[in-house]
C-alpha cells in the first residue's frame, strides 16, 4: 500500500522561504512522477509543481520564479523549496503522485494522480 507523508510547512513571513518533503514509501512498478498542489479556502486546488521520473520539471505561473521542486530517488522523496512567499501562498499543500506510465495524462489535472498525502498547511502573514 502506497502512502505519502509531507513535512515542512508551517507559518512564515512574507519574503521568506520554506522547503517541503513528500516522502513515497511502498511498492510501486515505476518511479513516481510527483506533484505538489495547493488549495486555499474557498478555491480550487491548484498545481504548484511537477517532477517527472527523469527529473523534468513544471511550474505553474504563479510560482515559477520562486519555487523548485527536486527529488530524491534514493529516499523516495521530492522537495519543494519556496521563497519570497507572499500572503497569496497561504493554503494546504498536498503531495501528489502518479506511477502509471504508458498513458497521456495533464500533469496539472488532480485526477490524474493516484496517490495523495494528507497536506501540510503553509500560512504567510505580513
Amino acid at each position: 500500500q502506497v502512502h505519502l507523508v509531507e513535512s515542512g510547512g508551517g507559518s512564515v513571513q512574507t519574503g521568506g522561504s520554506l522547503q517541503l518533503s513528500c516522502t513515497f514509501s511502498g511498492y510501486a512498478d515505476n518511479r513516481p512522477s510527483f506533484a505538489w498542489f495547493r488549495q486555499a479556502p474557498g478555491k480550487e486546488r491548484e498545481g504548484v509543481a511537477v517532477i517527472q521520473p527523469g527529473s523534468s520539471t513544471f511550474y505553474a505561473d504563479s510560482v515559477k520564479a520562486r519555487a523548485t521542486i527536486s527529488r530524491d530517488n534514493a529516499k523516495n522523496t521530492a522537495y519543494l523549496q519556496m521563497t519570497d512567499l507572499k500572503l497569496e501562498d497561504t493554503a494546504m499543500y498536498y503531495c501528489a503522485a502518479r506511477t502509471i506510465v504508458g498513458e497521456r495524462w495533464n500533469i496539472w489535472r488532480p485526477e490524474d494522480y493516484a496517490y495523495w498525502g494528507q497536506g501540510t498547511q503553509v500560512t504567510v502573514s505580513s
